[in-house]
């Protein structure tokens, strides 16, 4: 369940033993909080966030609570728990099911257990949109998915996954390297490796016309080529070629957080971010990590929620770990704690 005090994971989970992707049974009764702002932690009659109550076939009856700060709609269920949010501006749509762990031994002790599934609405959402045609069928559905959503495809690039293909005999899943090794990169690895690069296919995009894979590239992603794989590829967000704004994620990530879809939940003020109750499973995080470059961000990554030591984890593709890690090599992925990440931590966007 989502309870609607303060975002990020809160999960009171006694002696609970659960190994990396393996779902728990979905009667256990966990716990998200969700906060809209600080004013509403203190919720009184006077501002208290308009409710609207709505039938849902199937699933008994259902409340749509708005909140601000980023502007959202919470579901709430017949028993008053919320079990789906839903941003303004954005189709990632986070909702609560069975408790998963996800885990990295190669690269970290720490996991990340969580009841958040992340998937994407039909459109973007907006106030108001649970009335229209396509949400109540579309919400019936996947509120009960339990195929791979975002968060479990992102843990099927990580070091040792397993490979997976597809009809066509395309490897669409299995650990991924960063990139070729570089004698210029000072990491030892290339970046310019994008998802088409990983699957070792020719792709043609809508703004631009189609590129080829680099034979050397195969099997490769860097930061913002692993969120286009994700969140592209594997769960059919639009993709473009370019650099701008427009329907669909742009290439590079400082173009995705600069000017990409969604909703910003964390603006770029050119110093570290630290508004960490405004994120949710799912969103994407930007850094910067170059010196000379102002305020731009160039590296891109998922966040994944707290681990087991209550930090922010995200999971991103780097060069030192050789592909995508929520681990410690090259800096522990936390958004928090005064590390290399989190001293580098810009920006946030829900797309």
């Amino acid at each position: 369940m989502i309870d609607r005090g303060t975002p990020g994971l809160r999960v009171g989970v006694a002696a609970l033993v659960v190994i990396s992707l393996v779902v728990v049974a979905a009667s256990s009764v966990f716990y998200l909080k969700i906060r809209a702002s600080a004013a509403e932690d203190m919720r009184t009659v006077e501002n208290a966030p308009s409710v609207v109550p709505n039938a849902d076939a199937g699933q008994g009856r259902l409340t749509f609570e708005r909140h601000t700060d980023p502007a959202r709609t919470v579901v709430l269920d017949a028993q008053g728990a919320a079990v789906a949010v839903l941003t303004d501006g954005a189709r990632t749509v986070r909702l609560s099911g069975p408790v998963r762990t996800f885990a990295e031994p190669a690269f970290t002790k720490r996991t990340v257990t969580t009841d958040a599934w992340v998937r994407l609405a039909l459109e973007p959402w907006r106030e108001g949109a649970e009335n229209a045609s396509w949400f109540e069928p579309w919400f019936t559905r996947t509120r009960t998915d339990r195929s791979e959503d975002l968060l479990a495809v992102a843990m099927e690039y990580i070091n040792g996954a397993e490979n997976k293909k597809n009809a066509k005999g395309i490897r669409y899943a299995g650990d991924a390297s960063f990139g070729p090794v570089s004698a210029t990169d000072p990491d030892g690895r290339s970046e310019k490796s994008d998802f088409y690069d990983y699957l070792g296919i020719t792709w043609n995009f809508p703004d631009g016309g189609g590129m080829r894979p680099q034979p050397d590239r195969y099997g490769a992603v860097d930061c913002s080529g692993f969120v286009r794989l994700v969140y592209g590829y594997r769960m059919g967000y639009p993709l473009r070629l370019k650099n701008e704004a427009g329907l669909g994620l742009p290439r590079r990530a400082y173009a995705i957080a600069q000017f990409g879809p969604g909703a910003l939940v964390i603006p770029n003020v050119g110093k570290p971010a630290r508004d960490f109750d405004r994120l949710q499973a799912g969103d994407l995080v930007f850094f910067d990590t170059a010196a000379g470059n102002g305020d731009q961000t160039d590296h891109s990554g998922i966040y994944l929620g707290l681990d087991d030591a209550g930090h922010y984890r995200f999971i991103s593709s780097r060069s030192r770990a050789d592909g995508p890690t929520f681990g410690d090599l090259g800096g522990h992925a936390l958004l928090d704690g005064g590390g290399y990440w989190s001293v580098r931590f810009r920006a946030a966007r829900r797309i």
